[in-house]
Parts: structure tokens; C-alpha cells; sequence
């Protein structure tokens, strides 16, 4: 029985390569559409109903506006266990404007531009869930699938809210992806982040004219800066704290009595950013009482680390192996050379993209960035995989990302994801060991005791942080 099982389940794998690869057109139209769009967290409204009508026209039942999100979705389809959740991205970072270009060439108008691509994740992940869900309607899986539209992952916590609402409650395993430089299915963690904006008031006055009777509110801000610089030497070495001053007053003649400053505090260790960013907060106030202004702050963001899991990354790594890496015709290879030669790092060979890199388990890396997949990885087993969409060798939130997102080199790294990931689904709506492993190895990592409270707290959804 077993081996019937395992026939139909590679019979099912093929037919879903071919299916998606008779759908590259159509879904490439899809992701420049979203590239084109370049909305910024929670004002993906373009973007989100495109995603919404892709679904919608294929018989998935949506709910719109879900955790108090205009942009946010849930889509389902099916009846049932097993429940297994697909995880879709789609905001664009502001500042990175970029054409399709391998040279550095903002677009006319355009403020913000796909530096992580995840107009590519977004569409790949639909793409998956269609998929799966076509096996249901034919009665070759059983079970249920779901698609949660998931904005603002750029720093504005959307899936926290998503969590916090119950929106994963009875689901049994979640798939997600990342556009990346190069193909991989690893167990690996995230850096925990806290983030906030910190405003502080002062007294205007002319600042020649009369400097005492004003109380300068950007002098708040850089003395809470030159504190938090100097306790860098004593918090533990792998966090990360970085911050950009928002505002700094309109002209130097001109004492400001505003000023804002907006901070993130990063650790693999949530309890450890908990802490950290407690003393942040207590520079601020001792600023305050140094400068004579008046200080309050927002937490913006907050979120976990990635609770990898190992049973899912390994089966994910045999999905992605099956279906290999991008190739590129002559005018992709021209692009990629000529992108490369805009690197001041060293990078890898060109043909790195066809290949897969090693499976690993490093569950306490300190290094990358931070991202909301995490807090639905301590509520449900979580699987992800990396898809070259970029020239190898391309840093995220770079332009050459943006540009690579553009064109048919992101647009291939796309399908990898969209094939791994709908195959990964059926191994996981067939097979209940993988479940039970992945459930029980969730158990593990995050211990018997464990209970769920967002380092956002209970604000609700910061929808104007990029405001």
C-alpha cells in the first residue's frame, strides 16, 4: 500500500511541474504586475486584489480585511484535515525605485521598488495553492488548503496580527518561500525584533536669536543615539541595533521641537531583544531629562525568531532537489554579467543559480535579518525554502534585486518556488508521519510551558508606519 501511495505521489509531483510550467505566461503577467504596482506595507491594495481574483476565480471562498488589515487576506478551499496553510507576500520596500535594468536606473514617479521580491513570492505561493487545490477538486488529496495574504512582512508585522487573531488555530503545517541569490532548503532560524519610533518634544525658538529659551528635540534624539552607541559595548555581541533619524526638524535656524527616531533591536533570542530593547527605552528617557524635552514612543513592529523545523526542512530539501535551479538563455546571461560587475563584493559563478546548496541545521545563526514567518513558526510546524530569483551574488534590498525582480531571471527563480513548495504540499497532505514529526518537533523546540505572547504587545495594526 505503502508503495502505491509513494507511485501516485510522484505521478501527482509531474503532473504539477507540468501544469505550472504551461502556466509561466500567465503567472510572470501576475508578478510584473505586483512589480509594477511597488505598494508599501498595508497599502498593497492593488496588489492584494490581484492575488484575491487569482484565487477567487479558481473557487477558493475569501475573507478579506482579516485582523483588522485592509490588505490581508485568507483564502480556502476544501473541507477537512488536514489543514495546510500557504503563506503569500507582497509589499515593496520605499526608496529602491529601479527598472529592469542591469544598471542603476530609477523609474519616473516610482517611490519604492521590489528589493525582496516578493511580488514573485506572492504569486508563486497563489500559483502552489492553486494547485494543491485543483488535487482536492479531482479528489486526489483530501483535506483543506489555504492561502493567507500576508502584507506589511517589511517591518510592519502583518502575520504577528494574523497569529495574535487565531487565523492559524487548527492548522497543521505552513509553506512559505524567499526570492534569494541562490536555491535552498535548510533548518535555519531569523534574528527576534523589536522595533519603535521615538518622538520627542521640545520648545521652537530662533536659534541664534534666542537659543535658551528654546529646548531642541533633536538634541533628545542624538543624545538617546550616543547612549545607545555606547551601550553596544555591553549588551551581548550578536544583537544588532540600527536606527534612522525620521525627522530632524525643517532648518537649522530654526530649534526643533520635534524630532523622531526610529529604532530596531535584533537578537535570535526573543528574551534577550526583550531586555535589550528595555534599556533603549531607558536612554530615551534619560535624553529626555538631559535635554529638557519631553519623549514618548510607538512600538512599531515585533517579532519572533524562526522556530526551524528540521523533519519539514529535510523533506522541503528532497522537493527542491527534484525540481533544480534556474538556467539562463543568452540575453539572462548578458544581464547577470553585467549586473555582477556592479558588485564591490566577491560573488559566486553565474551558474551557482542551477544548483543547490547543502542541506544544514544552524538553529542559532546570529546573522540575516527578521521576518514575521517566525511567529507563525511557534504556533504551527513552518517550512520554507530560498529560490534564485536574483543574479547570484545580488544582497537583498539592493537595486540589482529590484531589477532581477523585473525581469524573466526572477520570473524562473518564481516557478522553482511555485513547484517546490505545491509538491512539499502534497507530501504533506499524503503523508500523517511527517505531520506527527513535524508537530512533535515543534513541541520540542519551543517547550511544554510555552505560551504565545506577541513583543508587539497588543497594539493594533500599525497601518500608517510607512507614513
Amino acid at each position: 500500500m505503502a508503495q502505491k501511495k509513494g507511485t501516485k505521489n510522484v505521478q501527482l509531483k509531474e503532473h504539477i511541474m507540468h501544469s505550472l510550467d504551461g502556466k509561466f505566461d500567465q503567472l510572470k503577467q501576475a508578478e510584473q504586475a505586483i512589480w509594477t504596482y511597488s505598494e508599501v506595507g498595508y497599502k498593497e491594495k492593488e496588489s492584494s486584489a490581484l492575488l484575491q481574483g487569482m484565487l477567487e476565480e479558481e473557487g477558493f471562498q475569501i475573507e478579506a480585511s482579516v485582523a483588522g488589515i485592509p490588505t490581508a487576506f485568507v483564502a480556502t478551499y476544501g473541507t477537512g484535515k488536514p489543514v495546510i496553510g500557504i503563506l503569500a507576500e507582497y509589499d515593496a520596500l520605499p526608496g529602491l525605485s529601479q527598472d529592469s535594468l542591469p544598471i542603476k536606473k530609477e523609474v519616473a514617479g516610482r517611490l519604492a521598488g521590489h528589493g525582496c521580491g516578493h511580488n514573485l513570492f506572492g504569486v508563486a505561493s497563489v500559483a502552489s495553492g492553486i494547485e494543491l487545490k485543483k488535487l482536492i477538486e479531482s479528489k486526489q488529496i483530501q483535506g483543506t488548503v489555504k492561502v493567507y495574504g500576508c502584507p506589511a512582512e517589511e517591518g510592519g508585522s502583518g502575520k504577528v496580527y494574523m497569529v495574535r487573531e487565531g487565523l492559524f488555530d487548527g492548522v497543521d503545517a505552513v509553506l512559505h518561500w524567499h526570492p534569494s541569490s541562490q536555491n535552498s532548503a535548510s533548518a535555519s532560524s531569523s534574528l527576534a525584533n523589536i522595533s519603535a519610533k521615538f518622538r520627542f518634544k521640545g520648545l521652537a525658538s530662533h536659534a541664534a536669536g534666542a537659543p535658551d529659551k528654546g529646548r531642541s528635540a533633536l538634541d533628545g534624539v542624538e543624545a538617546m543615539n550616543n547612549m545607545v552607541n555606547m551601550m553596544r559595548e555591553h549588551i551581548p555581541s550578536a544583537t544588532r541595533i540600527h536606527y534612522i533619524i525620521t525627522d530632524g526638524g525643517k532648518a537649522p535656524n530654526v530649534v526643533p521641537d520635534f524630532a523622531e527616531v526610529y529604532y530596531y533591536v535584533r537578537h535570535v533570542d526573543p528574551k534577550i531583544v526583550r531586555s535589550v530593547f528595555e534599556r533603549v527605552v531607558n536612554a530615551a528617557k534619560g535624553a529626555s531629562l538631559g535635554t529638557d524635552t519631553q519623549v514618548d514612543y510607538e512600538i512599531i513592529g515585533g517579532v519572533y525568531n524562526v522556530l526551524a523545523n528540521v523533519p519539514l526542512a529535510k523533506r522541503m530539501y528532497d522537493n527542491l532537489q527534484q525540481v533544480g535551479g534556474v538556467s539562463y538563455d543568452a540575453s539572462e546571461l548578458a544581464f547577470a554579467e553585467q549586473i555582477q560587475t556592479s558588485f564591490t563584493h566577491e560573488y559566486p559563478e553565474i551558474n551557482t543559480a542551477g544548483t543547490i546548496q547543502p542541506f544544514a541545521i544552524t538553529l542559532n545563526d546570529a546573522t540575516g535579518g527578521s521576518t514575521d514567518v517566525a511567529d507563525v513558526s511557534w504556533v504551527v510546524p513552518t517550512v520554507g525554502l530560498a529560490a534564485a530569483t536574483w543574479v547570484p551574488g545580488t544582497p537583498a534590498h539592493s537595486w540589482q534585486a529590484v531589477a532581477a525582480s523585473g525581469m524573466n531571471i526572477g520570473a524562473k527563480g518564481m516557478m522553482v518556488a511555485a513547484k517546490t513548495m505545491a509538491m512539499m504540499g502534497i507530501d504533506l497532505f499524503a503523508d500523517s508521519d511527517l505531520r506527527e514529526a513535524a508537530r512533535a518537533e515543534l513541541e520540542k523546540m519551543r517547550g511544554p510551558d510555552f505560551q504565545y505572547v506577541p513583543l508587539l504587545g497588543e497594539r493594533a495594526p500599525a497601518l500608517n508606519y510607512r507614513d
